[in-house]
């Protein structure tokens, strides 16, 4: 008989391994106890057949039976590897993580503060990855209470609501918003960037508080009282509008914990892979190292443009209130975003990004 724990693992191992979303993940969980697949390591050796029988599309079968086989193989190969004794062995697969763990895993790159260093500072990006970014930083001022598995959460949340309307605006793509046709109807709302975002409630989490020491990194404030609003998860109304729950249930009616979500972890990694090195830089790079400077670039740019955006946030937060950062916001991005080609041509351009124009952007000095 499966534990609760055996369905946590499992339905972590679907939504995060096998990348279903979480809604279609927990519809799956009841068909698959009843098949005696639970664990990663049993789902890897059943027959596809199987998998199609309960997951009713062939892609789907075999993205889940890749997924357990990888999961499976890291597995054997971390049992059999030794661990000295100095070292701390990893919590094995199934593990839930801590919170702590969990806010700890997901740490930016040290956010550059020497204005020396940004002045001169060109990134090359496109339009998303740098709301994103915008977003991370400010919720730090809007939503201090919030740590940064929530901040990265709500700020792809703008994002993506963001890139949404404007692919409706540009003719990429047809029909209303899920948010326009009713489908996060019900939840709580906040605001980042002007737009509303869905949210539902993190009651009970708590994480360790350490110092931030000027960077953008690091957890914030721990075990909030009563009266402080709880760690937040912002929803992703589009997934639950075109997942099978969505459907059954209407728009109109919703459960907390039957609810998509914007997952902090690919939030992160869009920020780690998004702020390349300009074009001339790279070709300047020996072939064989592009790739390695690149990917290390690129995480140093990223810190830069945190650390620019911090000192662009910290100069105004002692005069505006939460509101209105959160509405200057939006107007500094379109300030500084990178010039891209108008409508569906320049959809997903890059462009360079001044830092120094985000330090322009910086309360005058009294």
């Amino acid at each position: 008989m499966a534990s609760a724990q055996d369905i946590q693992s499992l339905l972590r191992f679907l939504s995060q391994d096998a990348k279903l979303p979480l809604a279609q993940a927990m519809g799956k969980i009841e068909d698959l106890k009843k098949a005696g697949l639970i664990m990663p390591s049993t789902i890897a050796k059943a027959e596809l057949g199987t998998l199609k029988a309960i997951f009713a599309d062939d892609k789907l079968a075999k993205q889940v039976l890749n997924a357990a086989k990888r999961v499976s193989k890291k597995r054997s190969s971390s049992d059999t590897t030794a661990v000295t004794p100095s070292k701390k062995p990893k919590p094995s697969y199934g593990e839930p993580l801590t919170p702590a763990q969990l806010e700890d895993s997901l740490a930016l790159p040290q956010a550059e503060l020497d204005e020396n260093e940004l002045t001169d500072a060109i990134i090359y990006t496109n339009r998303a990855p740098l709301v994103l970014a915008f977003g991370v930083t400010l919720l730090r001022y809007t939503m201090p209470g919030q740590p940064l598995s929530s901040r990265l959460s709500l700020a792809q949340a703008a994002v993506s609501a963001n890139s949404r309307t404007k692919a409706v605006n540009i003719g990429i793509e047809s029909g209303r918003i899920a948010e326009e046709e009713g489908w996060g109807e019900g939840q709580p709302i906040v605001k980042v960037m002007g737009r509303d975002i869905r949210v539902m409630k993190r009651w009970g989490y708590t994480w360790d508080a350490k110092e931030e020491e000027g960077s953008t990194q690091d957890t914030l404030k721990a075990e909030p009282s009563g009266a402080e609003e709880p760690a937040l998860w912002a929803i992703d109304l589009e997934a639950r509008k075109k997942s099978n729950l969505s459907d059954a249930a209407g728009p109109h009616r919703s459960s907390s914990t039957q609810l998509p979500i914007y997952t902090a972890q690919s939030a992160r990694a869009y920020l780690l892979k998004s702020f390349e090195p300009s074009p001339e830089r790279a070709q300047k790079a020996p072939t064989k190292k592009v790739k390695a400077v690149s990917m290390a670039e690129k995480e140093r740019n990223l810190g830069r443009l945190l650390g620019a955006l911090e000192l662009l946030f910290e100069s105004w937060s002692s005069t505006l209130s939460k509101d209105d950062l959160d509405k200057r916001a939006w107007g500094w991005y379109v300030r500084v975003r990178p010039e891209v080609e108008p409508g569906a041509a320049g959809w997903g351009g890059k462009g360079n990004v001044k830092l120094s124009e985000i330090l322009a952007l910086r309360r005058p000095a009294d």
